[in-house]
C-alpha cells in the first residue's frame, strides 16, 4: 500500500538550505517508491521574507503569532497521513504542542529531523526580541516522542540518544548529479577566495579577515561573498554576490578556494559542514576550521585543509594560491569524498529507511 507522508517544516519549500539539502531533494525518490506527500511550512513565502527585514518588531510579531495559530488547523489534516516528518519543529515559537498532539492524541508515528544544536539559544540580532518565545527546551521532547530520529552528525545523534534509542546519522547531502554538477577551473586567474552563507553566519568571517587583508596585499585575488545581505568587511578586494537560487551553482563554481571559518564552541559542534561540502562537490579546494564534523569530513592535506589559528589559515591559503596543481589535487579528492559519503546517491537508501522503504 502506498505511504502518505506529511512534511512539516519551518520555511517555504525550495528556500531554506537545511530543508533543501536534508529532505526536499529526496522527494522524487519517494514518488518512485509509490509514496505521496504534502508539504506544510510554518511560514508562507511572504511571511518568511518579512522576518529577515528591518520591519518593525510589532509587524514581525503579528506574522509569527498569526502563523502560530494557523498551524493548529494542520491537526485536522494529519489523520489521513501514514507517516509524519517534522524538520526541527512544528511551530517556530512556543512549546511542542503540535508534536504532543500528533504523538499522544492522534497516535501518529513521526520522524524527527534536525541539523543544528537547536536546543541551545542561537538567534540573529534582528530577531533577538523573540528568542525567549523559542522554547529551546522543547527539543528533547520532540526527540523523545518521535518514532525515529534523523540527526545531521554524530554530535547531534549523541544528544538525541539520551531521549530516544532509534536515532540514525543522516548527513546533509549534495546532489552531485543534478545540481552540484559543475567543476572548478583550477588554473584561472585571478584567484577567487570565496565564502557563501546567510547573514546570520557572516560573523564567523571576522576571524579570518586579518589574514585575508595580508593576502590581498601580496597577491592578485578577489574575495567573493555570496549571501542574502551585503557584508561589511574591511577588504579592498571584496566582491559581493547576492545569493540567488537560479545562479547559486554558477556563482559558487567561480571560486578558486572555498573557506569555512567557525568558532570552536558547542554550537559549532552541531554544524553539519554544509558550506565545505558544497565547495568540495564542485572540486573547489576547501579550507575549514578544525571544529566539529569538519574534522570528520576533511582529511587534512588530502581532500582539504583543517586550520585552527591565523598562522594555519595563512599557510593553507598561500599554499593553494601559489600552486594550481595542489588546488587541482585537493579539489578532485574533495569531490570524491563527497560523492562517496555525502551525496544524495550515497544516502538515498538511508533516507528511505526512515519510512521503512527499501530502495
Amino acid at each position: 500500500m502506498p505511504k502518505r507522508i506529511a512534511f512539516i517544516a519551518p520555511y517555504p519549500i525550495a528556500q531554506a538550505p537545511s530543508q533543501r539539502f536534508r529532505f526536499e531533494q529526496y522527494f522524487n525518490f519517494l514518488e518512485e517508491n509509490d509514496c505521496t506527500y504534502a508539504f506544510f511550512p510554518f511560514y508562507d513565502f511572504k511571511s518568511w521574507q518579512l522576518l529577515y527585514t528591518n520591519k518593525s518588531a510589532l509587524r514581525k510579531a503579528w506574522v509569527v503569532l498569526s502563523s502560530y495559530f494557523k498551524r493548529f488547523s494542520l491537526i485536522f489534516k494529519l489523520r489521513k497521513f501514514d507517516v509524519i516528518f517534522i524538520h526541527r519543529e512544528a511551530t517556530h515559537i512556543g512549546p511542542p504542542i503540535i508534536e504532543w498532539i500528533i504523538a499522544k492524541i492522534l497516535k501518529k508515528k513521526y520522524i524527527y529531523d534536525f541539523d543544528d544544536a537547536i536546543w541551545l539559544p542561537n538567534y540573529s540580532e534582528g530577531n533577538s526580541k523573540f528568542h525567549r518565545l523559542k522554547a529551546y527546551w522543547k527539543v528533547k521532547y520532540c526527540i523523545k516522542w518521535a518514532h525515529r530520529v534523523s540527526a545531521g552528525n554524530a554530535f547531534l545523534a549523541n544528544y538525541a540518544s539520551q531521549f530516544n534509542d532509534k536515532v540514525i546519522v543522516l548527513p546533509t547531502t549534495i546532489d552531485t548529479e543534478n545540481y552540484h554538477n559543475l567543476k572548478c577551473q583550477h588554473d584561472k586567474t585571478p584567484i577567487i577566495i570565496g565564502w557563501t552563507g546567510t547573514h546570520t553566519t557572516m560573523q564567523y568571517l571576522q576571524t579570518v579577515v586579518p589574514v585575508l587583508q595580508e593576502i590581498e596585499e601580496k597577491y592578485q585575488i578577489e574575495i567573493h561573498i555570496i549571501s542574502n545581505e551585503k557584508p561589511v568587511l574591511d577588504l579592498k578586494s571584496l566582491v559581493y554576490v547576492k545569493w540567488k537560487k537560479e545562479t547559486e551553482i554558477e556563482d559558487l563554481v567561480k571560486f578558486s578556494i572555498g573557506i569555512m571559518p567557525l568558532e570552536d564552541n558547542v554550537w559549532a559542534e552541531g554544524k553539519c559542514g554544509f558550506k565545505g561540502l558544497q565547495y568540495m562537490a564542485l572540486e573547489i579546494p576547501t579550507i575549514m576550521s578544525a571544529v566539529g564534523v569538519n574534522k570528520t569530513i576533511v582529511d587534512n592535506g588530502v581532500n582539504g585543509f583543517l586550520v585552527s589559528d591565523s598562522n594555519e589559515w595563512k599557510k593553507a591559503l598561500v599554499s593553494l594560491i601559489e600552486d594550481h596543481k595542489l588546488r587541482t589535487k585537493i579539489g578532485q579528492s574533495g569531490y570524491e569524498s563527497v560523492k562517496e559519503h555525502y551525496s544524495v546517491v550515497a544516502n538515498t537508501s538511508l533516507f528511505l529507511s526512515l519510512f521503512e522503504i527499501q530502495n
